[in-house]
């Protein structure tokens, strides 16, 4: 890990177990995760991948009987502390789920949505905001005539782009995406994996896949997750030609999974 040793490390989690109500469904991870790069999370069906992810931006915290032990900390500063604002701990770390989830409402107003909630009236800024929104998601040319249309009118790979901008509108630092591709054709998914590349320049990107061949295109780190452990994590070159642990080998060659 000595080159991830100079990064910069965005999130720190420490001793992190997980429980929905009596099961336990994380165990005991530890993972530096550095700024400005990213990290992939993969594993078969079941195995924690998501609900880590969603501890990242504590969305675990809307469902019921859930419990954390452990530390989670943000540019040194634990997320689950008494102190801390979980409204502006989502502004900072934005979340793109597997499904495209547009409002049915116009593509601007999509994207202005999260600014204005955040209090932001002024209709110049905002119009700002949304363009580069749309700009920074690769979406600009394709609606910059149709900001007025349903967002509902676009394209399967044109929503979860405008979900990637409206994401982004609120100024995130972290940008989580779980599976933002598994419900795409092959060319969206590439527009998709292209974009991740252009969005790392600025943000710590996360990514849940079950696609051993996206993570290997569009990660700089991987983590395995195996029945709620993180059986292995490193370089994703390293991941993907020399893992250390069998059990990383037998998952990545499809021995099982």
């Amino acid at each position: 890990m000595n080159q991830q040793s100079k990064q910069t490390i965005k999130i720190q989690v420490e001793s992190l177990n997980f429980f929905y109500g009596n099961v336990q469904a994380l165990f005991n991870i530890n993972l530096s995760m550095p700024s400005k790069k990213v990290t992939a999370f993969i594993g078969p069906s079941g195995c924690g991948k998501s609900t880590f992810l969603r501890t990242l931006n504590r969305m675990n915290d809307t469902i019921d009987r859930t419990r954390i032990e452990g530390t989670i900390s943000i540019d040194d500063r634990n997320i689950y502390g008494s102190d801390i604002d979980v409204v502006h701990l989502r502004k900072r770390v934005g979340m793109v789920f597997q499904k495209s989830n547009p409002f049915p409402k116009s593509v601007f107003e999509n994207v202005a949505f999260g600014p204005r909630i955040h209090g932001l009236r002024n209709k110049t800024e905002l119009y700002g905001i949304v363009e580069k929104s749309l700009v920074q998601a690769g979406l600009w040319d394709e609606v910059k005539d149709r900001l007025n249309d349903n967002a509902l009118g676009l394209s399967g790979g044109q929503q979860q782009r405008l979900c990637i901008a409206r994401a982004l509108a609120v100024g995130p630092e972290i940008l989580l995406m779980d599976e933002p591709a598994s419900a795409l054709d092959p060319r969206s998914t590439a527009r998709i994996e292209d974009l991740i590349g252009d969005l790392k320049n600025d943000f710590t990107i996360i990514i849940v896949t079950h696609n051993m061949q996206q993570a290997a295109r569009v990660s700089d780190y991987t983590a395995f997750f195996y029945e709620g452990e993180l059986v292995e994590h490193g370089d994703t070159k390293q991941i993907f030609t020399m893992p250390k642990k069998k059990k990383t080998e037998d998952y990545i060659t499809g021995r099982f999974g």
